[in-house]
């Protein structure tokens, strides 16, 4: 189990991390399927480059403050 829970921690560092990142993938994906969405499609860079680098401040200030 040890080795399994390195490999994690290697790969994704923290579960915020995992899950900030895949709820952002999942809402852009929608943005590109539904075709009422079709005016936003021009943010999703700027909506992707943000939500990632939220997801790092909120993690950065959970390890600042301390577990």
């Amino acid at each position: 189990m040890k080795v399994v829970l390195a490999i994690y921690n290697f790969l994704v560092g923290d579960m915020i991390i995992l899950i900030g990142v895949v709820i952002t993938l999942l809402v852009l994906a929608l943005i590109f399927t539904l075709p009422f969405l079709v005016p936003v499609q021009a943010f999703a860079g700027y909506l992707l480059i943000i939500a990632v680098l939220l997801v790092l401040g909120m993690t950065l200030s959970r390890e600042v403050r301390g577990r």
